[in-house]
């Protein structure tokens, strides 16, 4: 499988809505034009690449939706949310129309191409708006699932992809229910998309609840409220930490608890290395999860 797996998932099961339905449009700016070449020559009227545009991508985007159409726009993440947030905020939340964002990068999968390519906190800037579903699928399966969803709906959806993915799909739904993965009594453990490998080596053998989420907002509440064992919360999301501290803390306002978020910290690296560099420096692999989960619950554990 390829380093593009969900990518190349999301354009296949893209071109294949746009066969099947007249109001799915596609809208993109140069990146992954190549995979939807075929597609534009079947519906040129429907595959839009505006070049190196991004705000003027988000626009287009949001005109169609205003006209009834069904849009799915897709960038890079850095691009797509924060140079076009603007964009975002006004044609598609103030407007009140739905469309299909769907990014690539995730927050360093792109790291050689140094901090312009890198959107660790893409999540938490759209989650300053109102009324936005965010999926964070953690395998090419999901992705599909997630976008077939996503298309058939009317709202506004953020789905982010990334290079980095579980090594097995779980089935999921689209509903947004959290999946119970493993049963503990010593904490939960939520882990967030292509997060889920790197937490069940991470907690193998302690007795926690892992929970898996492919749909962080909204955020549910309810699964985790269900399932809670001792009230210690451990978020491992792949993107900004600490960008859904403020849901559990929401969630469990009514009994005392603790939280820990993990994710990418506010520092800068500086190098570019590789992905899993990038994820051992910042303490996202399996080992530096394992350190923090221990070191949270108080327990002495080490990853074999």
């Amino acid at each position: 499988m390829s380093d593009l797996a969900m990518r190349e998932r999301f354009a296949a099961t893209a071109c294949k809505l746009l066969d099947q339905d007249r109001s799915v449009a596609v809208v993109l700016a140069d990146i992954s034009a190549s995979m939807f070449a075929e597609a534009a020559a079947r519906h040129p009227d429907r595959v839009v690449n505006v070049g190196i545009r991004e705000q003027l991508l988000v626009n287009v985007g949001a005109g169609m939706a205003m006209t009834g159409m069904r849009p799915v726009v897709h960038t890079f993440a850095t691009f797509l949310v924060e140079r076009g947030f603007e964009q975002v905020k006004l044609g598609f939340a103030h407007q009140g129309v739905g469309g299909v964002l769907v990014s690539a990068g995730a927050s360093y999968d792109m790291s050689r191409g140094g901090r312009t390519h890198q959107a660790p906190g893409d999540v938490a800037l759209l989650d300053t708006l109102p009324d936005w579903t965010i999926h964070v699928p953690g395998h090419p399966d999901e992705v599909d699932t997630l976008l077939r969803g996503a298309v058939a709906g009317d709202g506004m959806v953020y789905l982010r992809t990334s290079t980095q993915q579980n090594t097995a799909p779980m089935p999921v739904d689209g509903s947004g229910t959290m999946m119970v993965v493993r049963r503990g009594s010593g904490g939960t453990v939520v882990a967030v998309g292509p997060m889920l490998d790197p937490v069940l080596s991470a907690t193998e053998g302690i007795d926690v609840t892992v929970l898996y989420a492919t749909t962080v907002r909204p955020f549910d509440a309810q699964t985790l409220i269900s399932t809670l064992g001792s009230a210690e919360v451990i978020l491992v999301e792949p993107y900004l930490a600490g960008t859904s501290t403020r849901c559990v803390a929401e969630a469990l306002a009514h009994v005392s608890h603790r939280v820990l978020g993990l994710g990418v910290p506010r520092v800068e690296l500086r190098r570019y290395g590789r992905p899993e560099e990038h994820a051992a420096a910042l303490g996202l692999d399996a080992a530096g999860v394992c350190r923090r989960v221990t070191s949270f619950l108080g327990l002495n554990g080490t990853l074999a």
